[in-house]
């Protein structure tokens, strides 16, 4: 039975006394028939509709996410003439010799010690890097520096937490100066102070790197603030590969 014959009056009740038989248009029929389907339609869209209100909600969270988990936006204007960069490259090529001679009297340590080559390495080709590329080399220049930092944890206590290790690895890549100022500060109070204390051959290399570091602090710091000041970069590789070749020693 279709519906439109439901709609039909019966034959078998015509002549019926008392009974009265109204019979339905057409009309009624397709205008239930149009209300159904436009309810499925509306209801149909609704879902579309929601679906898509959803997106402009996730995609402002994700744009409202906390600073930690964003990108590091590279603000180094250096290398403003040839002879810049060429100090720059050359500045950077003491971590290649730092790693050549570190330590590697087990697999932490050759781990470190290469990073330490991929340092000078990324940072060579980004001071002489030029373009659109520049920006990545930048990345990169500050993510090997943050792995050299978590190998040198490695390699010095073993026995690192896990989960900071953990959390170290998935920082990496999105905030290297983080992971670099977390390791480097524990490598400083957990690991080189307290050797400093127990062994008087050590008190001289940690005093240096007391001071380079905090010499390497400021002029990194300086180097974002006062741009048009030339060769503050270079200073800072300087100072920062004085501090690393006192670290070389805590490894011996």
């Amino acid at each position: 039975m279709t519906p439109e014959s439901a709609f039909q009056p019966s034959k078998s009740l015509t002549g019926l006394h008392g009974v009265h038989l109204v019979s339905h248009s057409s009309f009624s029929f397709q205008d239930i028939k149009q209300n159904h389907d436009s309810n499925e339609s509306s209801s149909g869209t609704g879902i579309v509709n929601i679906g898509i209100s959803k997106r402009p909600i996730v995609q402002k969270v994700w744009h409202q996410r906390p600073a930690c988990l964003r990108p590091i936006h590279c603000c180094h204007t250096g290398d403003k003439n040839f002879a810049e960069t060429v100090v720059n490259v050359l500045t950077s090529l003491p971590f290649i010799a730092l790693g050549l001679h570190a330590p590697r009297k087990n697999l932490n340590c050759r781990i470190y010690a290469n990073s330490l080559i991929g340092v000078g390495v990324a940072s060579s080709f980004y001071h002489a890097s030029r373009g659109k590329m520049r920006k990545y080399l930048r990345w990169a220049d500050y993510t090997m520096i943050a792995t050299t930092t978590v190998c040198l944890s490695r390699a010095i206590r073993s026995e690192n937490p896990k989960l900071l290790m953990a959390a170290s690895v998935f920082f990496l890549p999105i905030q290297p100066l983080v992971v670099s100022a977390v390791h480097t500060g524990m490598m400083e109070v957990v690991a080189f102070a307290k050797r400093a204390l127990q062994d008087p051959d050590l008190r001289t290399a940690h005093n240096v790197h007391k001071v380079s570091s905090l010499l390497g602090g400021a002029l990194f710091i300086a180097d974002d603030l006062l741009p048009h000041i030339p060769f503050l970069h270079a200073g800072w590789h300087l100072a920062a590969a004085l501090g690393v070749s006192t670290c070389n020693k805590l490894l011996q």
